[in-house]
């Protein structure tokens, strides 16, 4: 067939059989077409030579990419408020595109909250064209990429990966990696001597996120490669029950007095760390994740020694700038894309921040 620079929409969706609306979902990557369409159009388009100016239409159109971002609630310093930063630096340089992102949140230790959330975002899907997923609540999150999937509204994974998923990518670390190293840490500070506290921390009896089980998985992986023999004190801690986590960790080191180190698998080291710090328990070397504020304050009074950070930031823009590339450019990224690991100490903790992670972009 010959190649024509003046080829139209209307030229494309006769020669394929199609509509030209069918036509225009399928440059655009919007709504429901078939996969024999999709093949169609596209077996046309390349046999004209058809090149669509996917910035001067988005322009001219006026229409916004509209994506949501579903994340845990934050408050600033936390680690998800990191991630939304990202977020808004990527909307602030694609928005002259037309795209625009709104954040929908729920409580990262609470599946029903999750599910609420999910809800209003299923409510909104005639007018969402790509979503940012933390990933948590694993089995939820299958059920809504189901749902995802079934609309064809690409999606992207953040914080953790669910690999047997048609995500169109996920941006964050190797959360088993991240395990490992987090005991490999551990264990060096405590010279390979000890017991060692495990503390679950999570609302009353909730479930660990599909991140804190793959750490989790990590760190008991790590223990058995090194041979360690070792003690797990394991303890449930509960978010805003001082009380409690009081009178559980009480009785773990009254139990166990052979305890050495502690760790936990979520943001919410400084719990566990705020009852060292009361107890004056400064032989406890403490390992923790996520550089947010009241994590840094014990790391730099030394009741936490080391923190495994994962660049939430960079997680937040690129999942952002991937969606927005797809659809307007139809340009898919690599799957799976890891970030660095940070282990970050009381020396180097403060070069760590918000700009230089978004440097490396």
């Amino acid at each position: 067939m010959q190649k024509n620079k003046n080829i139209r929409l209307t030229d494309i969706a006769r020669l394929a059989n199609v509509s030209v609306g069918t036509v225009d979902r399928v440059i655009h990557n919007r709504g429901r077409v078939s996969e024999e369409n999709i093949r169609r159009v596209k077996e046309i388009m390349e046999q004209v030579g058809y090149r669509p100016n996917l910035i001067a239409r988005s322009l001219a159109v006026k229409k916004p990419c509209h994506l949501v971002a579903l994340i845990p609630d934050f408050r600033p310093g936390d680690y998800w408020s990191a991630m939304e930063y990202g977020i808004r630096r990527a909307e602030e340089e694609w928005e002259s595109y037309g795209v625009k992102v709104s954040v929908l949140t729920f409580d990262q230790y609470s599946k029903v909250s999750f599910e609420q959330a999910v809800s209003r975002l299923q409510e909104m899907t005639e007018t969402v064209d790509g979503v940012i997923v933390g990933t948590l609540f694993k089995e939820a999150v299958i059920q809504l990429s189901e749902h995802l999937d079934a609309r064809e509204i690409p999606y992207v994974y953040v914080d953790s990966d669910i690999e047997e998923q048609g995500r169109l990518a996920y941006y964050g670390t190797d959360s088993v990696a991240g395990g490992e190293i987090g005991a490999r840490m551990l264990l060096a500070s405590m010279a390979f001597q000890g017991d060692i506290l495990v503390a679950h921390i999570q609302h009353d009896k909730g479930s660990m996120s599909t991140q804190g089980q793959k750490r989790y998985s990590g760190f008991l992986q790590y223990l058995k490669q090194q041979g360690y023999e070792v003690n797990l004190v394991e303890v449930d801690l509960w978010i805003g029950d001082e009380a409690h986590n009081e009178q559980v960790l009480d009785e773990a080191f009254r139990n166990h007095p052979g305890i050495r180190g502690a760790v936990t698998f979520n943001s919410s080291c400084y719990i566990l760390g705020d009852y060292l710090e009361k107890r004056q328990k400064h032989e406890i070397r403490l390992v923790g994740y996520d550089l947010i504020d009241p994590n840094v304050r014990l790391l730099n009074e030394g009741y936490v020694q080391a923190l495994i950070a994962q660049r939430p930031e960079l997680q937040g823009y690129n999942g952002v700038k991937a969606l927005s590339r797809l659809l307007l450019f139809d340009e898919k990224p690599q799957v799976v894309n890891l970030l660095p690991i940070d282990i970050l100490l009381k020396e180097n903790y403060q070069f760590y921040n918000r700009v230089s992670n978004l440097l490396q972009i």
